[in-house]
C-alpha cells in the first residue's frame, strides 16, 4: 500500500506523509517521483511529489489447479427398428403457371449535386511589426524573463494604437507560460508592464498574448455573462460570479451594460473582486 503526497520541497513532502500515516520514517520506504522546481518569481514553480510505500507486501495468489471431469459411462442405446418404406405418391399434372406482367422498375431520381461548402478564413487584424524603441525594451526583457523559464517562445511586438502594444508569444507547449485560467501570462505582462514603464516620461500599455487566450477567454466570459443574466432574470435575484481580474471584470460589465433588467457591480478587495449580475426590477 501506499500514498502520493507533495509538498514545497522532498523533505516537506515526506514529513507530511509520516504525519498522515504516523509512521516513522524507517517503517516506510520513499520513492521521489517530481522534485520542486522553485521557477523565476514564482512563475511556472512546481512542488515536490513522493510516493510513501507501508504496511506487509501482498502475497501472490496462486490459483488452485482445475481438476479433470470425471468421464461418465457411454450408455448402449437399442437398435433401431428399420423405418417403413412409404408407397410412392402419385404426381398430378402441372398446370401451366401463367406469367405475371413485368413490373415497370422505377429508376432512382437523379441525385442534386451538392454545392462544395468553402471555409472562410478566419479574420486577422490587420497588424504591422514594431520596432520602435518601447517595442525593444519590451521585447529585451521578455527575452530575458523567457530565458529564466526556459521557455523557447518567439516574442512579435505590434502597437495597436499609440501607446498601446500587444505582444504575442508563437511557439510550441506554450501552456506553462499561460498557466491555470492565464494567471501565469497576467503575472508575465504586469511585470512586463512595469519593466518597461519604469523611469519612462510616458506609460504605455501592454497586453502580452499565447495561442489566441485572451480572445477565446474574452469570448468565455461573455457566454458566461448571458447565462448568467439568464439565470438572475429566470429566479429574479443576484448571482455573485467567482473572482477575477480588473480586465475579466471589464468584459462582464461591458457585455451586460445593454441588458434589460439587468445590473452589475462589483464586490470585495483584490484578488478576491467579484461581479454581482443583478436583477433590477426597475431597469426592466
Amino acid at each position: 500500500m501506499y500514498i502520493v503526497v507533495t509538498g514545497k520541497t522532498e523533505d516537506e513532502a515526506i514529513r507530511k506523509a509520516l504525519e498522515q500515516l504516523g509512521m516513522d520514517r524507517d517503517d516506510v520506504s520513499v520513492e521521489i517521483l517530481e522534485r520542486a522546481k522553485s521557477g523565476f518569481l514564482g512563475i511556472g514553480a512546481t512542488p515536490a511529489r513522493v510516493r510513501v510505500t507501508y504496511g506487509p507486501e501482498e502475497s501472490e495468489v496462486i490459483p488452485e489447479p482445475v481438476k479433470p471431469a470425471k468421464k461418465e459411462p457411454v450408455k448402449e442405446t437399442a437398435p433401431k427398428a428399420p423405418e417403413k418404406k412409404e408407397a410412392p405418391k402419385k404426381e398430378r399434372p402441372k398446370q401451366p403457371e401463367q406469367k405475371k406482367p413485368a413490373r415497370e422498375e422505377k429508376k432512382p431520381a437523379p441525385e442534386q449535386k451538392k454545392a462544395p461548402v468553402t471555409e472562410q478564413p478566419a479574420v486577422k487584424e490587420d497588424l504591422t511589426l514594431c520596432e520602435d524603441d518601447n517595442a525593444k525594451r519590451i521585447t529585451a526583457f521578455l527575452s530575458g524573463l523567457l530565458e529564466q523559464l526556459e521557455s523557447q517562445a518567439e516574442i512579435k511586438v505590434y502597437e495597436v494604437e499609440k501607446g498601446r502594444y500587444r505582444v504575442i508569444l508563437e511557439g510550441e507547449k506554450l501552456g506553462q507560460l499561460i498557466g491555470r485560467r492565464g494567471e501565469t501570462l497576467d503575472a508575465i505582462q504586469q511585470l512586463t508592464g512595469y519593466a518597461v514603464n519604469s523611469g519612462a516620461d510616458k506609460r504605455i500599455r501592454v497586453q502580452v498574448d499565447a495561442e489566441n487566450y485572451r480572445r477565446k477567454r474574452e469570448q468565455s466570459l461573455e457566454s458566461l455573462a448571458a447565462k448568467t443574466a439568464e439565470k438572475a432574470k429566470r429566479y429574479r435575484r443576484s448571482v455573485t460570479l467567482e473572482p477575477m481580474n480588473a480586465y475579466e471584470r471589464h468584459v462582464i460589465h461591458a457585455a451586460l451594460q445593454d441588458v434589460d433588467g439587468i445590473s452589475t457591480y462589483s464586490i470585495g478587495t483584490e484578488p478576491n473582486r467579484r461581479v454581482v449580475v443583478s436583477y433590477d426590477r426597475e431597469k426592466k
